[in-house]
């Protein structure tokens, strides 16, 4: 297994796990939405790391990290919501769900692996807020396709731009880590 799949197998974990523990204590009472409410909340939560990007003045403490891992979890609810469509009833079966979300984090993975393989890692030369911009930019790709209903004429589909911001997402908790990482090293 290469780098790259290895950190993201295990920021995908860092991302079910908080998943999980919110299913746990909300049940899956995000099946309410509608696929537009989805591609608003990762409208707010990109758009909210370009502020903090953006600004030096943070009035509620929470980190850009942690709205990269709602991307990631929305992303995945996104394509979850595609396959199911929304219900009324968001007392689903957790473990369906959570088998669902592994499907498609499989996926993104795949689809990840096929592209940078193509790409030779040119995300790893990038700089965070210029991923956090191309997120922002499906966002709004996904929009105008949902406003469109759904329809393209040479595009990709709802899916796809759902994958790209999900793997956008973690190439940027990757980089996160693995600033992390160098500042652990210096300091010992």
């Amino acid at each position: 297994m290469s780098k790259t799949s290895e950190q993201f197998g295990k920021i995908i974990g860092e991302c079910r796990d908080l998943f999980s523990k919110k299913l746990q204590d909300y049940g899956a009472a995000w099946r309410v939405l509608r696929p537009s409410s989805i591609t608003d909340q990762i409208y707010i939560k990109v758009n909210r790391i370009r502020t903090l990007q953006m600004t030096d003045v943070k009035m509620i403490d929470e980190s850009e990290e942690g709205e990269f891992i709602a991307v990631v979890n929305y992303s995945i609810i996104g394509l979850i919501q595609l396959e199911k469509g929304f219900s009324n009833d968001f007392n689903e079966n957790k473990d369906e769900i959570l088998s669902l979300y592994d499907q498609y984090a499989r996926e993104a993975q795949a689809l990840m692996e096929r592209k940078n393989h193509d790409y030779g890692e040119a995300w790893r030369d990038m700089r965070i807020s210029s991923i956090t911009d191309l997120i922002y930019q499906k966002v709004l790709r996904t929009k105008q396709i949902e406003d469109n209903q759904g329809v393209t004429i040479v595009s990709e589909g709802l899916d796809a731009n759902y994958f790209d911001m999900l793997n956008y997402a973690v190439f940027c908790l990757i980089k996160f880590s693995e600033k992390e990482n160098n500042v652990e090293h210096q300091i010992i």
